[in-house]
């Protein structure tokens, strides 16, 4: 049986990196807060709500932190609304793997109004035969229950598994789950990836290729 391959999408399959930076400062800016780039690369990848938690120095309440998270998330869907940025090759490669055989899986911290809006738009729904999303899981990343579920609901024990990742804290949450975990460098540079436990890093999705997916596949496990 072939790996699976779960794909992170934020930053991965979507170049969405700059509007999700721009929702970030437009909704802190209304809140009387600056978010700086930095502090955009530094927390990119984890669960809008722990986000919140880590920006805003006065601790909103629970309350405060979902009104919070549903302005900033939906700023981020009027951005992109009517022209999702899809990653160079993200196409070509879902495509390329599912053909050859390999069962794929999205997984996610961004809520599920983000994936079906990127999913309908793009028409890659399909694609996945499983699909879990930031409030599916307790913990976000780094914990590994994401990726963990994704198994699950592919049937797939973690070592079936290839973890598709371009934040530092999505390959720990890899690694955490027991999986092979290749980084994308795109935020993050390739060494940083690296350093948080990723097996083999990439430049561009084409490199994605089914005998690469397997060769490290095997390599973890040897």
């Amino acid at each position: 049986m072939k790996p699976a391959v779960i794909f992170d999408m934020d930053g991965v399959l979507v170049a969405s990196g700059p509007a999700h930076a721009a929702s970030w400062k437009l909704v802190a800016r209304k809140h009387g807060l600056s978010v700086s780039d930095d502090d955009f690369r530094r927390t990119f990848g984890r669960p809008s709500r722990d986000i919140i938690r880590i920006l805003w120095s006065a601790q909103p309440s629970d309350d405060e932190i979902r009104g919070i998270d549903d302005e900033k998330e939906a700023t981020y869907r009027e951005l992109v609304r009517g022209m999702v940025p899809l990653t160079i090759g993200a196409r070509e490669v879902l495509h390329g793997l599912r053909s050859a055989g390999h069962a794929l899986a999205l997984a996610t911290s961004g809520p599920r109004e983000n994936v079906d809006l990127v999913l309908d738009e793009t028409g890659l729904r399909p694609q996945f035969a499983a699909i879990v999303t930031g409030f599916d899981v307790r913990h976000g990343k780094p914990a590994p229950d994401c990726f963990t579920l994704a198994a699950e609901r592919l049937g797939r024990q973690p070592a079936e598994c290839v973890v598709i990742e371009d934040a530092p804290v999505g390959v720990e949450a890899g690694r955490a789950a027991e999986m092979t975990v290749i980084g994308f460098a795109g935020e993050h540079p390739a060494e940083r990836l690296r350093q948080a436990g990723a097996h083999a890093v990439v430049e561009r999705l084409g490199e994605l290729t089914p005998e690469l997916i397997s060769t490290l596949a095997r390599a973890a496990v040897e």
